[in-house]
């Protein structure tokens, strides 16, 4: 008997596809019960601090003198309680939490191993990942600042001191707070990524987000310039309704959106790059 010596034939895998790995990453974050709860949770605090804020001036309009009334009108304090800075600071908290969860999840229950497995190309599992994560914390954004802006205004409307969202300032400051919540995320992801411990990525992420830009003040030029750089600061320059404040070193609105656009995608590729040489 003789052994014929016939070519195996060699079965190619096909690629999968990015529109796959974004409906993967979408249907994986889905599936953690924390993902609803939190964004709830956060939608709830952030909501109710704007809500709160608008309230004591709804409660207490009518104690004030008319000077107070006055200044109040003239300048568009309305709007202040539209978003505030009590409010900015949960959003980046939740928002940050949320986008290191979602990449150190899976290295703290070893899933990252079968993912990378499944998927070797990695940058664009990443990429996918980030993409799923930009647009969840987009929708949240979106609907935090718009349902702030709605609730504070209506409110504040009963007193006939109420604006609306045509009012000149009134929509930046729905658009940049809604924008600080992927911003944050890709932030948190990108930290989670390089540090891969969720207990380090959080505490780094209130550490850079939060702690970072309130010792930086803007009396010094260097100060100044680190503090413009950070999306908080960004956020307080876009959020800015009243009259222009003397500041010594002043900057625009352009230069707030420019940092955010520079952070996010800053993020976005430290987040895709830091998974390509490093071993799971």
């Amino acid at each position: 008997m003789t052994t014929l010596d016939l070519p195996a034939a060699s079965v190619a895998e096909p690629r999968a596809r990015f529109r796959d790995l974004v409906a993967s990453e979408w249907l994986k974050l889905w599936s953690l019960r924390s993902t609803g709860w939190s964004l709830l949770l956060g939608a709830l605090a952030v909501v109710g601090f704007n809500f709160g804020t608008a309230w004591d001036h709804y409660r207490y309009w009518l104690q004030y003198d008319a000077g107070s009334r006055a200044e109040f009108v003239a300048n568009d304090m309305a709007l202040w309680d539209a978003f505030t800075y009590n409010a900015s600071m949960v959003l980046i908290l939740c928002s940050a939490a949320m986008g290191a969860v979602a990449v150190v999840g899976e290295y703290g229950s070893g899933l990252i191993r079968t993912t990378f497995t499944a998927v070797p190309a990695r940058s664009a599992l990443m990429a996918a990942k980030v993409l799923v994560v930009a647009v969840v914390q987009g929708l949240f954004g979106a609907v935090v600042a718009g349902g702030s802006f709605w609730s504070t205004q209506a409110m504040l409307s009963t007193r006939g001191i109420g604006l609306p969202i045509g009012h000149p300032g009134a929509l930046r400051i729905v658009v940049a707070s809604a924008l600080l919540a992927p911003v944050c995320a890709l932030a948190g992801m990108a930290l989670g990524a390089l540090l891969r411990r969720s207990a380090l990525s959080i505490v780094g992420t209130v550490i850079l987000l939060l702690l970072l830009p309130a010792v930086l003040s803007d009396r010094r030029h260097l100060s100044a310039v680190l503090a413009h750089a950070t999306p908080l600061h960004a956020w307080q320059r876009l959020a800015d309704a009243g009259p222009p404040a003397q500041e010594l070193f002043p900057w625009s609105p352009g230069g707030a959106w420019l940092v955010y656009a520079l952070w996010a995608l800053g993020a976005a590729a430290v987040t895709v790059l830091a998974v390509r040489h490093r071993d799971q």
